[in-house]
C-alpha cells in the first residue's frame, strides 16, 4: 500500500473521547486509484502515482489519456506521487481505501493550500504590533522604516512589507488520526488543516513519528484511542 492518500477537506466539528472534547477536521477520501508507478531502474526511485476526482475527457491531454487507458481508468483530475510500503504490491487501476493506508491513532503529515487573503497590510500579513494607539500618535498601522539612509540606499530583499497574503502550500506535521469511518470514506484528524472547505489535501505518513518526541507522542495517542 502507499504511504499516503489524497482527500478533500469537508469542514470542522468535534468529538468526545473519555469525556474530553476534541476539535477535528473531517476529510472526505474520494476513490483513489493507482495510475502508474515510478521505479528505480527507470526513474531512480520507487513510488506510486494515485489519482482522484473526475475529469472531462475532452479537457485531458492525449498523453495523459493514454496513461489512463493503460490503467483502465476514466480521466482523473488530481494526480500525486506517494512512497510505498515495503513488501506490498499494487496493480494498475486498483482502488486504494483510507482504512488500508492509515489506522486510528496514527500520526500523519497534511499538505494543502492555505486560504488566499489577497493584498493585506504588514500588520495582518506578518503580525506586526503597530505603533501606539493613544491620542496624539501620528501613525497607527504603518510599516515604519523600511531601510537605512544613504547606505545601502535601497530596500533589502525579503523585507517584510504589505503584499499578497495566503494561497501558499503549507504542511502540518504530526497530526493525530482520531477516527476512520470506512463506510463513509471519511477520516477525522485532530485540529485544523490548511485550506478552505472543498480544497484538496495530501495525507502522508508523518516524518516525525520515528523521532524521539514523535515516538512518545505516538505512544500516548495509541493508548488514548485504543481505550476508546
Amino acid at each position: 500500500m502507499p504511504k499516503g492518500i489524497l482527500g478533500k477537506k469537508v469542514g470542522m466539528t468535534r468529538v468526545f473521547i473519555q469525556d474530553k472534547e476534541i476539535p477535528v477536521t473531517v476529510i472526505q477520501i474520494e476513490p483513489n486509484y493507482v495510475v502508474g508507478f515510478r521505479t528505480k531502474d527507470r526513474d531512480g526511485y520507487d513510488a506510486v502515482i494515485l489519482g482522484m476526482g473526475k475529469r472531462k475527457k475532452k479537457r485531458t491531454p492525449k498523453p495523459l489519456l493514454a496513461i489512463f487507458e493503460k490503467a483502465g481508468l476514466e480521466p482523473l483530475k488530481y494526480l500525486k506521487e506517494f512512497d510505498t510500503k515495503e513488501g506490498e504490491q499494487l496493480e494498475l487501476g486498483q482502488e486504494v481505501k483510507v482504512e488500508e493506508v492509515f489506522e486510528k491513532g496514527d500520526l500523519i503529515d497534511i499538505t494543502g493550500k492555505s486560504k488566499g487573503r489577497g493584498f493585506t497590510s504588514a500588520m495582518k500579513r506578518w503580525d506586526f504590533s503597530g505603533f501606539p494607539k493613544s491620542h496624539g500618535a501620528r501613525y497607527h498601522r504603518a510599516v515604519g522604516s523600511i531601510g537605512a539612509c544613504a547606505d545601502p540606499g535601497r530596500v533589502w530583499k525579503t523585507k517584510r512589507m504589505a503584499g499578497h497574503h495566503g494561497n501558499e502550500t503549507i504542511t502540518i506535521l504530526g497530526m493525530e488520526v482520531v477516527d476512520i469511518i470506512p463506510e463513509k470514506n471519511v477520516i477525522l484528524v485532530k485540529g485544523s488543516v490548511p485550506g478552505a472547505p472543498g480544497s484538496i489535501l495530501e495525507l502522508r505518513d508523518s516524518v516525525i513519528k520515528n523521532r524521539r518526541k514523535g515516538k512518545r507522542k505516538l505512544e500516548k495517542v495509541k493508548e488514548l484511542y485504543a481505550s476508546e
